[in-house]
Formats: structure tokens, C-alpha cells, sequence
């Protein structure tokens, strides 16, 4: 048995994972519990690429953003365990953050004909909202994959953290899923040299002189979709359904309303996470609109309300299951309904 009762877990063929944060298969190593009394969610880990990623999220992180755990389960009967607690690796300490040259980001916002996203929202929204939404969002192109998109996460004071690369396909919209993920880190592709990744949420630059309530969605392509369709909010991303969903990153939504809308599945996983944010934001919400709407089909599916939004006939009921939790979404039926006139 381990000295500790929390340790990483041992090494084993298939036991290491995709990162939670630089995306990479086969080199996260997941935090077990000797005891067998908690089950750690698969972002309580740490990434092998300790230079180019970084990511570590030790088991009393864990604890100390869910403290409800530690009252619900049996290891509160346990007194001396956080005494006694001792992880097998070192801690990390509190580092700056790198950022990305803003000349890495200003060259790839061009090259849009061969990105297959651009020429998908072009065919769905038009080229003049496609361009407003790929500036608005800072979007750009790279040469890996044909022309990927890359996703900057440019934080509030308007410093880029990193890029995520991802191919798409330019008939559906949907991600090239196989037969690989086709995801990067732009920080990775560059080999910046001594680069400290630490992630913030994807639109977090909107915040900056902005009042208007947020609404957290998981994809990044998803807050850009629903800054189309529903404007009056802020859209932002957690980059998946783990993600950066930290109590450290989201110090940004501080005294802020806050929605969260999960994509299927991960209604209850985002209800637990919410915790978090009690005591940061002004108001906090889980929305299960897309659960009460999703049929089975789209369940096992996984889709998020962009996809509703995109390929649904459903639009107008997701709205107005939306407005039965906020009254001022009136207007956005009343816009709509005006949309469907004019087409």
C-alpha cells in the first residue's frame, strides 16, 4: 500500500489519459484515493508535459473548491486526513503566466479562405457577421491541419494565454474528430522556449468596460454561435466540460450574473461545479434548458445549444424555456419573432 492515501496512479497500459489542458493524449495520470472512499472527476491530475503545459491539480485543490466533498462523504469522518495529507509530488507554485507575442496573433487573423470554420459561418451567417464574429472573438487561421482555426484565449487585460488549434469540417461545422482529434496548443506549436501555461476563459477580453450578464458554455465555437443568435449577453467558454473550471480563472466574473448552460450529460457535473462561484458572482444559475428540451437521440449525442441553435427546428422552444427563468428574454422572442417576418 502507498505511504499516502492520495497519490497519482500507478502506471498501467491504458491508464493514462487526454490532458484536461493542453488536450494531448496519453500523458495525464489521474489522483487515486488508497482507500477507495473518493472518486476523483477526470481533471484531479497531472499532465507529464511539465514545461509546455503544466497543468496539476492536486487532490487538496480539489478538496478546497468542492468542500462540500469533504462534509458528504465518508472522509469526514476522518480528523487527522488533512493533517496528515502529504501528495507524492511537489507542490506547484504560484507562477506569471506566459503570453503570446500579440504579432503571432495579429498574423493569423488573415488566410481565411482556407479555414474551413470561416467558410462554414460565411454559408451560415454571411461574410460581413462572419468577419465581425471571428474579430470580435479574435479567431485566426494556421497552416496546421489545412488551415485550422485557432481559438485565442485572450484574457481581460487583453494578453493572449495561449491559442487552441482545431480542424473543422467546412460543410458541417462540426470538429474533424477522426481519425485523430486534430487539437493543439498554440504555445506547443511555436515552442516557445520556458512557456508557463495557465488558461483563462475563452472571451474573457469581452468582460473588459462590459456590464452585461455572462452565460458559460463549454465549447468555444459554442460562445461564438450564441453571440450570433443572442447578442445581449456575454458568451464565454470553460474550452470543455473540465476546462479551466477553476476557482483561480473565474476571480474575472467576480460580482457578476452568471448562467451556466452545460452541454448534455453535464447538467449535474456543472450543477456541482457551480459551488464555486457562490462567493464570487453577484447571481449564479445552472440552466437545464437543453435537458428539458433534448430528446434521447440527442442526448447520447452530447449536443450543446449551439447545435440547437444551428440545426434544431427547436429554436423558439429553447427560448422560451429560457424565458420562464428570465423574464427579459421577451425582447429575444420578440426579435426572433420579428427575424422569422423579415425572412
Amino acid at each position: 500500500m502507498s505511504e499516502y492515501r492520495f497519490h497519482l496512479q500507478k502506471y498501467r497500459p491504458g491508464s493514462k489519459t487526454a490532458c484536461p489542458s493542453c488536450g494531448k493524449s496519453r500523458c495525464f495520470v489521474k489522483y487515486v484515493d488508497e482507500q477507495g472512499c473518493i472518486t476523483f472527476p477526470g481533471n484531479v491530475g497531472k499532465c507529464d508535459h511539465e514545461n509546455s503545459c503544466g497543468y496539476h491539480y492536486t487532490p487538496k485543490e480539489y478538496f478546497k473548491d468542492n468542500p462540500d466533498i469533504l462534509t458528504n462523504n465518508e472522509i469526514a469522518k476522518d480528523s487527522a486526513l488533512l493533517v496528515s495529507y502529504k501528495p507524492t509530488v511537489k507542490q506547484s507554485v504560484c507562477i506569471t503566466p506566459s503570453f503570446i507575442p500579440s504579432s503571432y496573433v495579429e498574423r493569423s487573423q488573415s488566410h481565411y479562405s482556407i479555414n474551413p470554420l470561416y467558410q462554414y459561418f460565411c454559408r451560415t451567417f454571411g461574410e460581413v457577421e462572419t468577419k465581425r464574429l471571428f474579430e470580435k472573438y479574435r479567431i485566426g487561421t494556421s497552416a496546421k491541419w489545412g488551415g485550422s482555426a485557432v481559438f485565442w484565449q485572450t484574457d481581460i487585460n487583453g494578453l493572449v494565454r495561449t491559442g487552441k488549434v482545431m480542424c473543422y469540417n467546412s460543410d458541417t461545422g462540426h470538429r474533424v474528430k477522426e481519425p485523430q482529434a486534430f487539437v493543439s496548443w498554440a504555445h506547443s506549436e511555436l515552442k516557445l522556449p520556458d512557456f508557463h501555461l495557465k488558461q483563462c476563459l475563452y472571451g474573457e477580453h469581452l468582460l473588459k468596460n462590459a456590464s452585461s450578464p455572462v452565460m458559460l458554455v463549454e465549447s468555444e465555437k459554442t460562445a461564438v454561435v450564441m453571440s450570433h443568435f443572442i447578442p445581449d449577453y456575454i458568451w464565454l467558454a470553460t474550452g470543455g466540460k473540465n476546462g479551466c473550471f477553476n476557482s483561480e480563472a473565474m476571480q474575472v466574473l467576480k460580482g457578476r450574473e452568471v448562467t451556466l448552460i452545460p452541454d448534455l450529460g453535464a447538467t449535474e457535473q456543472w450543477k456541482e461545479k457551480s459551488a464555486l462561484l457562490s462567493g464570487i458572482c453577484k447571481r449564479v444559475a445552472v440552466s437545464n434548458v437543453l435537458e428539458c428540451t433534448a430528446d434521447e437521440e440527442q442526448r447520447s449525442r452530447g449536443l450543446d445549444i449551439a447545435d440547437f441553435f444551428l440545426f434544431s427546428p427547436s429554436k423558439r422552444q429553447i427560448l422560451h424555456q429560457m424565458i420562464q427563468r428570465n423574464p427579459a428574454l421577451q425582447l429575444l422572442i420578440d426579435a426572433l419573432d420579428l427575424e422569422l417576418i423579415e425572412q
